[in-house]
Parts: C-alpha cells; structure tokens; sequence
C-alpha cells in the first residue's frame, strides 16, 4: 500500500521552517505506508511524536502572535495528536495493522486540507506581523491583532470536529 500524498508546490505555505516540517512530516507518512507488519508501530510512534512537536512549535507560534489558546487550529491540533496516540494503543494492543494503515491514509487525506487551509492562514499571519520562527522575534508588532485571534486565522473556520471527523470515525 502506497500513499497518494507527496510534497508539491500546493502544499508550500512560503515558510520556510513550516514547509520543511510538513515534508518531514509526508516522509515519515510514506514510511508508515511503506513499513512491513514488524516495523510499522515503531514507524507511527516517529510519526507521532515528529507530530507532537510539529504542533507544539505551530501552537508556540500561534500564542507569540496573538492566536487564542483556544482557537479551532489549536483544537484540531490535540484532536488528531489524540487519535494518533488511539491508534497507537489500540494496534498494541490489537495488533490490527489494518486499522493502522487505514488510519494513516486518512491521515494524509486530512494533513492536506489542513496544511491549505489553517496552516496557510497562519503562515499568512505570520508573515504578516513578522514573525521569525526562528527567533520567535515578532518584527512589526504594530501588525499584531488588537484581540486575540479565536477562529482559525482564516475567513471562515471548520469546526474541529468536521475536520478530524474520517480520522476519528475509524480510531
């Protein structure tokens, strides 16, 4: 089985740091599509704790310019960092690698509506006030928001639960 998702220009965001971690991020993808039985697990534990910090550095971005802790990016964030570590548990315990690699696709479906849709609005965000990622140095601080930022950056904001919900139905 073979993932369909591979890094191309409609998934580049023009940052630079964020960009290379969402290519990490569809490396270790495929290397959960492409690991035999034996080395799958240990292959999604990389996945996710590689997606552990990924989130934890876009949250991190999200608080220094002004993105409320509480935001449905955020949100979504912990919801599919939760289904992750499900998934985890539940082959170990299981031993179901089909689960696994139904879980993975649906993974990668829903990594490319996010990357386009709340990673972008971000990314434009970031830009936007001059934020190094870095530094964490917010260049034009006279850009940052009066009040936080609640929705997901963007004009409109899917709910956290619409956006996860194939990869939930199946953990």
């Amino acid at each position: 089985m073979s993932s369909t998702l591979l890094w191309s220009d409609s998934l580049a965001l023009g940052l630079d740091v964020m960009d290379e971690t969402h290519r990490e991020f569809i490396a270790l993808l495929e290397q959960v599509d492409q690991a035999a039985e034996l080395d799958i697990l240990p292959a999604w534990q990389r996945l996710a704790e590689h997606t552990q910090n990924h989130f934890d550095r876009e949250d991190q971005w999200m608080r220094s310019t002004r993105f409320s802790s509480s935001n449905c990016h955020s949100m979504q964030h912990q919801v599919v960092l939760q289904v992750v570590r499900e998934v985890a548990s539940r082959v170990q315990q299981s031993n179901d690698i089909a689960m696994l690699r139904d879980m993975s696709q649906q993974l990668g479906q829903w990594f490319v509506h996010h990357a386009q849709s709340m990673d972008a609005a971000l990314a434009l965000h970031l830009r936007n006030v001059g934020f190094d990622p870095l530094t964490g140095v917010v260049h034009m601080p006279d850009a940052l928001p009066a009040d936080l930022v609640h929705g997901c950056g963007g004009i409109s904001c899917d709910s956290p639960d619409h956006a996860v919900a194939g990869a939930t139905s199946k953990a």
